[in-house]
């Protein structure tokens, strides 16, 4: 990919924003926009700060920020930087969190992947991939709502709830943005589901995730119940249109597997 940009969005992140940014930038893979919800603590202001202080290449900055009025959201905040990103012409998009959670130095490889991929995944339930400081609680949760998702939708991605992943801007195009409701973490899930509807090629790649050190957790029981609701339609939606076919036409829809993605570790180091 010719230019990339990290998309993180933040909202009182102050005491993680500055070390992940350093670390964003050291890899050399990507430029950095940060999306600010006006957070109170402080955190814009300190964005602002980043972006003067790390000049790129090209003598432009290679952080840039952008300030939003309020919370609205994690998926109102990324489409918010998908637009910005795609007005500017970069190549490749990449999701990343600012609470440290993700690992930037496996930009460089996701990147490499995105080469012949239209989404790199990265994941932390495929061979390779490890959770560090989750409680047993917490595990299962991730765990368990992958699988919901796997059979209500019939894929076979491991972790569509993840939030490092890098896109094509091309897929972003393809897949559709104007119509996306999902505001919390299901947002992940709608676009690994539009994208494997679409047809694109979805690698999943081994990561290590970390929880954060600092601040408090985004997660909520509002969020879980988003990705509940949501998923049960999309499910049964599937079953609907796939019942409808076997009417009309005598067969059923496919599942979206592995026929329109390259889902595991091994086959994403290839």
């Amino acid at each position: 990919m010719n230019r990339a940009l990290v998309v993180m969005p933040t909202y009182n992140e102050l005491e993680n924003l500055e070390p992940i940014a350093r670390r964003v930038l050291a890899t050399g893979a990507a430029d950095l926009l940060i999306v600010d919800d006006s957070s109170p603590d402080g955190t814009g202001e300190l964005a602002d700060r980043l972006a003067a202080a790390h000049p790129g290449a090209d003598g432009s900055s290679a952080v840039h920020v952008l300030h939003r009025a309020g919370k609205e959201g994690l998926g109102v905040a990324y489409l918010a930087g998908f637009a910005w990103a795609r007005e500017r012409g970069y190549d490749a998009i990449i999701e990343m969190d600012a609470d440290g959670s993700h690992q930037p130095e496996a930009l460089p490889e996701m990147l490499a992947l995105l080469e012949h991929s239209d989404l790199v995944l990265g994941s932390r339930w495929v061979p390779g991939g490890e959770v560090r400081n989750w409680p047993l609680s917490r595990k299962m949760l991730s765990r368990g709502g992958n699988l919901y998702a796997r059979i209500a939708l019939g894929i076979a991605v491991k972790d569509a709830t993840g939030g490092f992943r890098a896109y094509r801007t091309t897929a972003l195009d393809t897949i559709g943005l104007d119509d996306v409701a999902s505001h919390g973490y299901c947002f992940q899930l709608d676009l690994v589901w539009r994208a494997l509807q679409s047809g694109l090629r979805v690698t999943e790649f081994p990561i290590l995730f970390v929880e954060r050190t600092h601040g408090e957790s985004k997660m909520s029981g509002s969020i879980v119940r988003e990705s509940l609701v949501k998923v049960t339609q999309w499910g049964l939606d599937r079953r609907m249109r796939s019942a409808r076919e076997v009417v009309l036409h005598g067969h059923r829809l496919p599942s979206v597997r592995a026929g329109s993605s390259v889902a595991g570790a091994g086959l994403a180091r290839l």
